[in-house]
């Protein structure tokens, strides 16, 4: 008969963690930025001195684009060319209660630079924004429908096909006046 020795101990994710990291560029604070993951944790789970939760794995996962398992496992893998993220990965800002859904078509290692969303709104929907930092601009391209866009005081109708760009340190709102749905690329560039 033979014995099957299993390991009790949870896996050790620093050094995965810490070289995928390193692997995107990221500083510890970039991170933190973008997963929502406090420095000191990062720093603790990256020397061993501590072990994520599920929650918090999952965070670090998404932010650094990969799989959960990925992250768990002490295996190098070689970086993929070609990274396809399917649509059930692709997170969502469900805003219902104003009418409109945002997917978020970048990678979140590029949030708080550049940030690319697919932007729908249901008739009479409408994504209002707070004034950006300084030097922040959108870039929002019609993709079916017609929508409003109003920067400031001034207002202008942004057909199928058509293209603004304007400046996000504004307070500024896109909204579907038509009856039918309206969809958009939206671009946001942070200097």
């Amino acid at each position: 008969m033979t014995k099957t020795i299993t390991n009790n101990a949870p896996p050790e994710v620093g050094a995965t963690l810490q070289r995928m990291r390193l692997a995107r560029g990221l500083t510890l604070e970039d991170l933190s930025r973008i997963a929502g993951v406090s420095k000191s944790m990062l720093s603790q789970i990256e020397r061993e001195k501590a072990n994520p939760t599920i929650a918090i794995t999952w965070r670090l996962a998404n932010a650094l684009g990969v799989e959960i398992g990925e992250l768990l496992s002490s295996e190098v893998r070689s970086v993929d060319l070609i990274r396809v993220v399917d649509a059930h990965e692709t997170p969502t800002l469900p805003g219902a209660h104003a009418g409109y859904s945002l997917r978020i078509l970048g990678p979140m290692d590029l949030a708080g630079k550049y940030e690319w969303y697919e932007l729908t709104l249901a008739p009479g929907g409408e994504l209002k924004s707070q004034a950006h930092d300084p030097g922040t601009s959108e870039h929002l391209t019609v993709l079916s429908g017609a929508v409003e866009l109003e920067v400031g005081a001034e207002k202008r109708k942004i057909k199928h096909g058509g293209t603004a760009r304007y400046p996000a340190d504004h307070d500024h709102v896109i909204r579907n006046a038509g009856k039918t749905e309206a969809k958009a690329l939206l671009v946001v560039v942070q200097r």
